[in-house]
């Protein structure tokens, strides 16, 4: 959006860049491998140089289209939410070392990361169950639920799960005939749709 395209380098090089859009298309090689591939150039060669700019144009159609459309800036918006919940879950996990792997090794830090990874994703998992099994509940009790306000729900949360507490293995909950736990009553629901 800075400067000029050079048209002449896309030119030059649009037959190595068909050939590799080719390449990836049809898997013959992976577009990560060709990206390291790439920038393992001690200099960067011309292809690499016509895919960049070749990226600034599509970056610039894609500033340009977010400006002229709301709805593209809401959705934009939304999943950057996500993220940032996401995020936010994962930090929250992390509470310990503040958020940061500190380990020395390549393969410490592997371990944590794969470790926040399966802790985050167990409580995503945890949360998709019970959501599902809270609003098969609110439908078989004859609620009526807004289908719209589905896609704003998100299992991201965390604020009912004790992350820095006493654990109580022995003393397990009360299970329902299917091994869950009881949901809630619906009463907490009525006094917010109040």
């Amino acid at each position: 959006m800075a400067a000029a395209i050079d048209e002449e380098l896309i030119e030059a090089h649009w037959d190595d860049v068909l050939r590799l859009a080719a390449s990836v298309r049809t898997g013959t090689v992976s577009a990560s491998l060709m990206l390291k591939r790439l920038g393992a150039y001690p200099r960067q060669n011309g292809l690499a140089l016509a895919l960049r700019e070749i990226g600034r144009i599509e970056r610039t159609l894609f500033t340009l289209d977010w400006l002229e459309d709301p709805q593209l800036r809401r959705e934009s918006t939304v999943e950057l939410n996500k993220g940032e919940s996401r995020n936010a879950l994962a930090r929250a996990v992390c509470f310990h070392r503040l958020g940061r792997i500190r380990d020395r090794s390549r393969e410490g830090q592997q371990h944590r990361a794969s470790g926040l990874a399966l802790l985050t994703a167990a409580i995503v998992l945890w949360n998709t169950v019970y959501l599902d099994r809270a609003l098969t509940a609110m439908t078989k009790a004859g609620r009526k639920i807004d289908e719209a306000l589905l896609p704003h729900i998100a299992p991201l949360g965390w604020q009912h799960i004790n992350l820095t507490g006493d654990y109580l293995w022995s003393e397990t909950p009360p299970l329902d005939d299917d091994g869950y736990r009881q949901l809630r009553r619906f009463n907490v629901l009525e006094s917010m749709a109040a």
